[in-house]
């Protein structure tokens, strides 16, 4: 008996909330909140949202990545080192509200 498998979708039918913002002047915050709980089970078993896949989007070591799941919220929270430090020169966002583009090009 063959497993039933879902098409791809955008992670953004999926979530009308995806945003970035500063954890500190060094960490990085991306928060995903989901429609429903439904979108939420599939983005949190999805492999293109676990720390691994995270990590390769930004560039970082996978080890490097925290992911929080909040289901009563239908929400998925990763925390990440910034390339640089808020502020500092090379900086192009202080406020790391910019960073969240990796994830606009998302599947599930």
């Amino acid at each position: 008996m063959a497993l039933a498998t879902h098409p791809l979708v955008p992670l953004t039918e999926l979530a009308p909330v995806i945003r970035s913002k500063n954890a500190g002047p060094t960490q990085l915050t991306l928060d995903l909140f989901f429609r429903d709980a439904a979108a939420f089970a599939r983005a949190a078993a999805s492999p293109a949202l676990q720390t691994a896949a995270v990590a390769h989007l930004y560039d970082c070591p996978a080890q490097a990545v925290q992911r929080f799941e909040l289901p009563a919220i239908c929400a998925l929270k990763f925390t990440l080192p910034r390339r640089v430090c808020a502020g500092t020169p090379g900086d192009g966002d202080v406020y790391g509200a910019q960073q969240h583009g990796p994830l606009l090009e998302v599947r599930l």
